[in-house]
């Protein structure tokens, strides 16, 4: 219960802060809610990114026993469920959020916070996420990249193992 309750309050910090509190301080105050014509289609990839992140979160507490916060990350290497056909399905269920409220919102300032947003997870997934996994789990984890992609899914029949 513990491992769920500190998952939540990250949640709530983290990715709260990035998906809804930046955003919203980005948008000017006029800034009109509507889902008229095309807008209506951002409704889609916010909704897929925030479904992805769940599964995602569900699987660092349960399966890893830890949360995404790097001060408290998962104990076993999480390699099952949308983390067998990409490495980092919890940045790009992020991504998708940022990329669909940009098309909510018609904006062109959410969509470069989107885009400098994806490059700061580039960065800081091959520059200390991965040497901090690689040093954790050794092998397994090298393995683990060495059959799975970083960024672009690859979808594999279910009888073929990562």
């Amino acid at each position: 219960m513990r491992a769920v309750l500190k998952a939540l309050i990250f949640t709530v910090v983290v990715p709260g802060s990035v998906t809804l509190g930046i955003p919203y301080l980005t948008l000017p105050p006029s800034t009109e809610f509507s889902l008229g014509g095309f807008r209506v289609v951002g409704v889609l990839p916010i909704a897929l990114g925030a479904a992805i992140y769940f599964w995602c979160l569900w699987d660092f507490t349960f399966t890893g026993r830890g949360t995404p916060a790097p001060i408290d990350p998962p104990r076993v290497l999480v390699a099952r469920g949308l983390y067998r056909i990409v490495r980092n399905p919890m940045y790009v269920g992020v991504g998708l959020v940022l990329l669909g409220e940009a098309m909510v919102f018609s904006s062109w300032a959410l969509l470069r916070y989107a885009l400098v947003f994806a490059l700061g997870f580039h960065l800081f997934v091959v520059f200390y996420e991965e040497p901090a996994l690689k040093k954790k789990f050794g092998a397994a984890y090298e393995g683990y990249c060495n059959a799975v992609p970083r960024w672009i899914p690859r979808f594999r029949s279910r009888g073929r193992p990562v």
